[in-house]
């Protein structure tokens, strides 16, 4: 039977449960560590990724899926005559979604690819409103102009704890590193057009919870608050203090997980993600 099928990649946070209720078909990306190759999410966790990072000769490097696995994908969806979502994370931090743009120029079947713009929860709010319209019976044009929405209407915070992997990675220099560290400074970036970018600079686990609280009620005030992400890589430090205030709003469901290795690997240990978007 024709349907509208929703795909996405392994930095969508996604539980199992929402992945098989929902019917969403996960595309992983893969991980290197020292000359060996994981697939993300499927023989590599992101517990077991903190272990392997810390122990590492070098900075661990992630890999897009190739078009031609979207591609295969694609065509089995589309070979009844269904449609499909393609939904993936901002081709500002990886060429996962110009990989799916790829396939789909490739493949027979009728593909929509859309850059989030965002990662983590950030992007599973879209894909999770796609998987839910599409279940609803909703056309792609309309659940492409809702997904549109919640795109404009979303935040994401990233904090990072320690300013090693930023160096190793290139984000920012050695000795502007070095001085953060030494200074214990935690940088706060949002991402504007999908893009890392540094908003803000505290020097404590509370004021990084206290600003954040601060510009989420700010933002949201008057606001129907649709959902709330947290992320963190080992970074519950932060993470749950942070998730305990937003409850006490009475906003019971935040959302609260260990982020993928590809975003651990950009940001290092003890980074948390925090987002959410509204109506």
């Amino acid at each position: 039977m024709k349907k509208i099928h929703i795909v996405t990649d392994s930095t969508a946070d996604l539980t199992e449960d929402e992945i098989i209720n929902y019917g969403i078909h996960v595309v992983p990306l893969s991980i290197q560590i020292d000359n060996e190759s994981y697939i993300d999410g499927v023989d590599l966790k992101p517990e077991e990724f903190m272990e392997l990072m810390e122990s590492a000769k070098e900075l661990p490097k992630s890999s897009q899926p190739a078009a031609g696995v979207f591609k295969e994908l694609y065509d089995h969806l589309g070979e009844d005559g269904s449609e499909i979502i393609s939904i993936h994370m901002t081709g500002g931090m990886s060429g996962t979604v110009r990989s799916a743009e790829a396939a789909a120029e490739m493949s027979a079947s009728k593909v929509t690819v859309i850059d989030s713009m965002y990662i983590s929860h950030a992007l599973s709010f879209q894909v999770l409103e796609a998987a839910k319209m599409a279940a609803e019976g909703k056309s792609v044009q309309e659940i492409g102009k809702r997904i549109d929405q919640i795109r404009k209407q979303t935040t994401l915070f990233v904090v990072v704890d320690k300013l090693d992997n930023l160096v190793k990675g290139g984000r920012i220099g050695r000795g502007k590193g070095l001085i953060g560290s030494l200074l214990k400074i935690k940088p706060i970036a949002t991402l504007q057009n999908g893009v890392y970018t540094p908003v803000a600079q505290v020097r404590s686990h509370r004021q990084v919870i206290s600003h954040l609280f601060k510009v989420f009620r700010e933002e949201t005030a008057g606001k129907i608050i649709r959902s709330v992400g947290i992320s963190h890589a080992n970074g519950l430090v932060m993470a749950e203090p942070l998730k305990k205030l937003i409850e006490d709003t009475g906003i019971k469901d935040v959302r609260l997980t260990f982020t993928t290795p590809v975003i651990s690997t950009h940001t290092g240990e003890g980074t948390i993600g925090f987002m959410y978007y509204y109506d």
